[in-house]
């Protein structure tokens, strides 16, 4: 019996050879498999450039001034029981959300005007329209920062020139905040015009014509046609601009440098100024990592609405 059983054996070992060859064969032609060999690199990349700086920032927010014992939750708690800082989150939170507001009307306001121009000219206002996107927010943000001087602004000058007083601009503190809003929404309206854009050239046109013909308005039409078949482009596009806006750090620098007073400072600038400037780096990473928990609430939500409308319309 030994021997047959040991035979049995060898003639089944050439057998298991091709088994497992072809297992590899189909283990690599299974499109997971292809798609992840594929991604490895971009994954490779938001892994050294996004993950490791963040887990790092988080082990330098434990740490004292000097890098040398830790303290946990300390430099948290010290930020929290600031006045200065509790004005930035109050600050970040209003420029962030009036900006994007502004942004997604003007942007929308824009993307419908071009959406009724002929193709032809449709290509030469998106061109220039999109200009100030193309131009680097800080390059841009200093061309403003000369129209906003208090010496010689052409703003004012033509504030005067219709018989109104001049402006503190970047004197006061309401005046500055409101420069940077106008500088952020300049900036990023392009960005939604020519998403919004996108979005209303998918829109089939036979709806438009059935509605028209139940005899529905144009404002009907933009509530029950445009608007639903645009909220998942216009949540994305809102969630993307949210955490550029909050991480927005070049127009605050360059136009107002945090003043009045720090009345201008957002998460960014503060946590320059406190982690550079002021050599207090692991407290500069607590500054900025208070920006995640709220922009993780804020992205939950808004593609959780995604997902659940993706669901329905599936």
């Amino acid at each position: 019996m030994a021997p047959d059983s040991s035979a049995a054996v060898l003639a089944a070992r050439p057998a298991a050879a091709p088994a497992r060859g072809s297992a590899m064969k189909r283990f690599a032609r299974r499109r997971s498999t292809i798609a992840f060999l594929m991604t490895l690199p971009l994954i490779t990349v938001i892994g050294g450039l996004v993950a490791w700086p963040a887990g790092y920032a988080i082990y330098l927010a434990t740490l004292n001034r000097r890098q040398t014992a830790f303290i946990g939750l300390e430099n948290f708690d010290i930020l929290l029981e600031s006045e200065t800082f509790r004005s930035v989150i109050w600050q970040s939170c209003f420029f962030a959300i009036t900006a994007v507001l502004l942004k997604a009307l003007v942007g929308f306001w824009l993307a419908h005007m071009l959406h009724h121009i002929p193709a032809k000219g449709q290509k030469i206002w998106r061109g220039m329209l999109l200009v100030p996107w193309v131009i680097p927010p800080a390059l841009s943000t200093l061309g403003w920062w000369w129209m906003f001087d208090p010496s010689y602004s052409s703003i004012n000058y033509l504030i005067n020139a219709i018989g109104f007083p001049s402006v503190p601009w970047l004197g006061e503190p309401w005046w500055a905040r409101i420069s940077v809003i106008i500088v952020n929404v300049w900036y990023g309206a392009p960005f939604f015009m020519i998403m919004y854009l996108a979005a209303l050239k998918s829109v089939p046109d036979q709806l438009y014509e059935a509605a028209a013909i139940d005899g529905a308005t144009g404002w009907q039409g933009l509530r029950h046609i445009t608007l639903p078949m645009m909220q998942n482009i216009i949540s994305i596009t809102v969630l993307f601009s949210l955490i550029v806006t909050f991480a927005n750090y070049d127009i605050v620098r360059v136009l107002t440098n945090g003043g009045p007073r720090d009345l201008t400072q957002v998460f960014a600038s503060y946590a320059f100024q406190v982690g550079v400037l002021s050599g207090n780096i692991p407290r500069g990473a607590a500054v900025s990592l208070f920006m995640f928990p709220l922009l993780a609430i804020i992205a939950y939500f808004v593609l959780r609405g995604v997902n659940k409308r993706n669901q329905e319309m599936a």
